[in-house]
């Protein structure tokens, strides 16, 4: 079972960018596809983006295309989220957890307690 933690999130204005980390408490990540999604007050769940163990396949939401780069260096035992030209509207908590694609879209399991990131002017 993963244990999960995210660091890297605050307050940013509209444009700025954020980097957002995630390593394993105990244990390792490396065998493990990582994703991120994000969840703001009176929203529902949404994807950010999963990439699989090796880091050679990456997928994102439609709306972060372009603006957010998900990556991992599994000799650190990290995955990242480099978020550039942030929105008012991709103010939310964000977590890393164990991702897989699903019928329906990504699934996630063993999230960790997510870090904040407020974007405003």
């Amino acid at each position: 079972q993963l244990h999960l933690v995210e660091s890297g999130g605050g307050s940013v204005q509209p444009g700025g960018s954020l980097r957002l980390s995630c390593t394993s408490a105990g244990g390792t990540l490396n065998y493990y596809a990582i994703g991120w999604f994000r969840r703001a007050p009176g929203k529902e769940r949404e994807v950010v983006s999963c990439i699989n163990s090796s880091g050679g396949t990456t997928d994102y939401a439609d709306s972060m295309k372009g603006r957010f780069t998900i990556s991992r260096n599994n000799t650190k035992n990290m995955v990242y989220l480099q978020m550039n030209n942030l929105k008012p509207e991709d103010t939310a908590k964000y977590h890393c957890a164990k991702c897989w694609a699903g019928v329906n879209g990504y699934k996630y399991e063993f999230w960790g307690p997510g870090t904040q990131v407020t974007v405003s002017s």
